[in-house]
């Protein structure tokens, strides 16, 4: 099966054909590069998925890991590798099929071009022949129609008896002149003949056969190069397939790796206050001046409406928030982290107290270090001077003594929270052996005070309103005040013995917070109460209105 055999007569179609074939190349490779562009989207698009989901948090920020929230980190990550490998198929596709194809097309170009130039050339020779043979052939015939003219003149003049010997004579000649030449032409003719055959059979059997065998060749292998890179456009993405299913496996492992426990168990550990829920409302007693005769020698007198706690705002509904008072206070960060809860405080200062002993334990290490080498240099001059450590040693001594002060002093806070919450813990037990007996001075939500005057300063009675004075004790003046501060924030003082406040509301200072949080105020009509201490601004002052 040869094209120069079976397509001798059909140069035209061939030459569209192979036309056909390098456009149908291009084709292809345009498909290769649409498809190159796809991926490359794809990865770019993927890319900016991942870096729009990612987490935007400095390496401080103490985001709680949830593990809800890792495992979609973690298929982030895996998505990105993911687009990589995207990226990885676009480029082995570029490289291996699109790049290949434009590069052997445009060589299958230049060698189509030179067979069809050869097969042109071919056919102008034997063109150039057959006109060579064909001009032969027709002056060969015109010379015999002359030859034959003169021939019949001849015997026309020498038939004719008028005709003179020199006339005859004549015609004889131009006879012999036609029939001469007719003989040459005869013998050009045959001669051209002969050679326009044997170019012809040459051009027919040996150079046109092998001029499209080269064409089929060519052909050929355009075929079997689309082959070659239909097979690379599937190896490119083939290649990438153990590698995304890897990233696929991750992200299913990130799925499995989700706790809802460990979960739950962070949201306590992050927003776990420390402070013990209310206690129960003691029995409020307003028969007793039934029974209350003139002759007990006791003067009664009308209680501050101003001291008591309007049950609207006792008994309010509470507020379901993560914050115990709602919405978490605006305050500045406070170095002691007091602006905290109880728990949270503890947690900051353990978390700072850890990063501080690892500094010092750098700091030790280089101390280490240094007095190593300063020995050495002692030891051998010619390797150092050793007084040119002692102004790095000296710095990294001054900044072990800082960070050990640092640490003395979170230490400090941190005894100090510790204290507080066991503190916390004994009284509500000792309240929960007898809830009816009140606990003195202590400040809504467990908080308290350490000064221990202020704890015993009104004893114990039963059926009492914490924020009421029983009849033993109407002569005893309130609490002076000590400055006044002004409200940052609205407080709604659904608790019991706090009270509530507007932003912007002047409230006198009665009690100073003692570093549980809150402070004891009263207002221009008599009412008292805590709030909390990062919600106002104080000012303390010597002579301050009182009550």
């Amino acid at each position: 099966m040869s094209w120069g055999t079976e397509l001798w007569d059909q140069f035209d179609n061939l030459d569209k054909h192979t036309q056909w074939g390098i456009d149908f190349l291009e084709k292809y490779a345009k498909f290769v590069k649409e498809r190159i562009e796809i991926e490359q989207n794809y990865a770019k698009q993927l890319r900016n998925l991942v870096k729009k989901y990612c987490p935007k948090r400095s390496p401080k920020d103490e985001e709680p890991r949830f593990t809800s929230c890792i495992a979609f980190f973690n298929i982030l990550n895996e998505l990105n590798d993911y687009a990589g490998q995207r990226e990885v198929v676009a480029e082995e596709m570029g490289h291996r099929v699109y790049g290949e194809l434009m590069r052997y097309s445009h060589d299958l170009k230049t060698e189509r071009k030179m067979h069809l130039q050869e097969g042109r050339k071919a056919q102008q020779y034997l063109d150039m022949c057959w006109k060579q043979m064909d001009n032969s052939k027709k002056k060969f015939e015109r010379e015999c129609r002359e030859a034959e003219k003169a021939q019949q003149s001849y015997e026309r003049l020498d038939n004719d008896t008028n005709a003179t010997k020199a006339d005859v004579e004549k015609a004889k000649q131009q006879l012999n002149l036609r029939t001469h030449m007719a003989d040459e032409n005869k013998n050009e003719y045959a001669a051209q003949l002969q050679n326009f055959n044997g170019e012809q059979h040459k051009h027919y059997y040996i150079v046109i056969p092998q001029i499209y065998k080269q064409l089929q060749e060519m052909d050929e292998r355009r075929t079997i190069k689309l082959s070659e890179c239909y097979k690379g456009f599937a190896d490119s993405e083939r290649k990438v397939i153990p590698i995304i299913s890897k990233c696929l496996e991750g992200m299913i492992l990130a799925a499995k790796s989700v706790d809802e426990h460990r979960d739950s168990q962070l949201v306590i550990d992050c927003f776990k206050s420390g402070f013990e829920p209310p206690g129960d409302f003691p029995f409020e007693d307003y028969s007793q001046n039934i029974y209350r005769t003139i002759s007990d020698g006791t003067i009664s007198t009308p209680k501050q409406e101003g001291m008591r706690i309007d049950s609207k705002t006792t008994v309010g509904k509470a507020k379901g928030k993560l914050w115990l008072f709602g919405k978490k206070p605006k305050g500045p960060a406070l170095e002691d982290f007091s602006h905290l809860p109880p728990e949270q405080r503890r947690k900051k200062l353990q978390q700072r107290i850890d990063e501080l002993n690892r500094e010092l334990q750098k700091e030790t290490d280089q101390k280490d270090a240094l007095i190593k080498m300063k020995d050495v240099y002692e030891k051998n001059p010619q390797m150092g001077d050793p007084s040119s450590l002692q102004p790095k040693l000296t710095e990294t001594m001054s900044n072990m003594d800082r960070l050990r002060m640092e640490i003395h002093k979170n230490e400090a806070w941190l005894s100090e929270v510790e204290g507080k919450v066991a503190a916390r813990s004994d009284r509500r037990h000792s309240s929960d052996i007898n809830h009816l007996v009140t606990q003195g001075r202590e400040s809504p939500e467990g908080s308290y005070t350490d000064d221990a005057n202020q704890e015993v300063r009104s004893p114990p009675q039963q059926h009492t309103h914490p924020n009421e004075f029983d009849d033993e004790f109407e002569d005893d003046d309130p609490l002076p005040a000590i400055g006044h501060c002004k409200a940052i924030y609205p407080f709604d003082g659904h608790n019991e013995g706090t009270l509530a406040m507007k932003e912007g509301e002047i409230l006198y200072i009665i009690e100073e917070d003692k570093g549980d949080g809150w402070t004891r105020a009263r207002r221009h009509n008599g009412e008292e109460g805590y709030v909390p201490t990062s919600y106002i601004d104080v000012t303390l002052e010597k002579n301050s209105k009182g009550s």
